[in-house]
């Protein structure tokens, strides 16, 4: 048994690993990946940018292998978004890894001490590099092994996302909103509690309490004075909606999604516009480089296709496109003029253009 691990070097252990490489960069998320206090993933914002990744490859289509199953792909999109790297151990169907450590040559992967995860806690094996998908996103120049996942690219942004979200999830938790003071004469505390506890689960009804008028400090207290007057927080000035509408659209900028799709008066061109641009800038690129390292470790030409799946074209401005070259052969066949020949000068056209 030991003359086969040395031989395939796949010695195995029980124990999850607690140091390994991406186990140090999980650790660091507080500066690196989503702010200050590592809560920008928990946003509605992040879930819904990640969202749109995971459906996007889920729906992509896959030619040249079987192993990518569409489970697999929307593992694959959650991780490259929220981690920038996704890495799968190559058996009869890949499994997904949530730890690993590696050695590199040359910058180049050599060897993953992957863990991989069970019920029991995980277990530990040492791989090669062949037997390893690992799909990154803006790598680093000085760290070409690991990928880079928006929110730390944008972490300044998520960082204020979170700092907004908490503050106003506080102010409309704690603050007094709706609350008014009504002046009352002196009277003793036990008065003014049992006052203020009758007009408690008092709303929308009309509250009628009866006072006199008192004189105190050389003359009777003006009529004026007895007007309640809100305590409800005034937000306007400190800019906290706009700002977060601001940090929002950033953080779906830097997830390649459009912040005009979710505006509140969006219509249907513009939503196809955001979608086309989500699948041709954003997706397809690294689903060709998913595509190029599936094809080197899985020894077989594979492409995957995220635009036609998504209708990610225009259709409209296809149909009117071809409704005129149809027009324009129709019109050069009956001046007589040859249509093999008009449709070189069209292609040429559309080349010059």
């Amino acid at each position: 048994m030991n003359l086969l691990q040395r031989l395939f070097n796949k010695a195995e252990t029980r124990s999850a690993p607690s140091t390994g490489y991406t186990s140090q960069v999980m650790a660091a998320r507080e500066a690196f990946v989503a702010g200050r206090l590592g809560l920008g993933d928990l946003t509605a914002t992040v879930q819904t940018c990640v969202s749109l990744w995971e459906s996007g490859f889920a729906l992509a289509d896959i030619t040249g292998t079987d192993m990518l199953r569409r489970h697999d792909m929307a593992i694959a999109a959650r991780a490259l978004a929220l981690r920038g790297e996704a890495v799968f151990l190559i058996r009869d169907q890949l499994i997904p890894i949530i730890d690993y450590d590696l050695s590199t040559r040359d910058g180049v992967p050599r060897a993953y001490r992957v863990a991989i995860p069970e019920i029991g806690g995980g277990r530990n094996e040492t791989v090669l590099a062949a037997e390893v998908l690992h799909f990154r996103v803006a790598p680093d120049p000085g760290a070409p092994w690991t990928g880079q996942a928006p929110l730390r690219r944008a972490s300044l942004t998520a960082g204020l996302l979170h700092t907004l979200e908490a503050a106003l999830a506080e102010v409309y938790e704690n603050a007094p909103l709706g609350s008014q003071v009504v002046p009352f004469p002196e009277s003793p505390d036990v008065d003014l509690d049992t006052l203020g506890r009758g007009f408690r689960a008092r709303r929308g009804r009309v509250m009628l309490r009866e006072s006199v008028n008192v004189t105190a400090a050389g003359g009777p207290t003006p009529a004026q004075d007895w007007k309640p007057q809100g305590v409800t927080p005034d937000l306007q000035p400190s800019q906290a909606v706009q700002s977060l509408s601001e940090a929002r659209g950033a953080i779906f900028a830097a997830f390649g999604v459009l912040p005009a799709m979710f505006a509140s008066n969006a219509q249907g061109p513009l939503v196809r516009e955001a979608q086309r641009h989500l699948a041709q800038w954003i997706l397809q690129p690294m689903a060709v480089m998913m595509a190029e390292e599936a094809s080197d470790k899985l020894a077989s030409q594979i492409s995957i296709d995220v635009v036609r799946p998504a209708q990610a074209f225009d259709a409209g401005g296809r149909a009117r496109a071809f409704g005129a070259m149809v027009q324009a052969l129709t019109q050069a066949k009956e001046a007589g003029l040859d249509p093999q020949a008009v449709e070189d000068a069209l292609s040429f056209i559309d080349w010059a253009e």
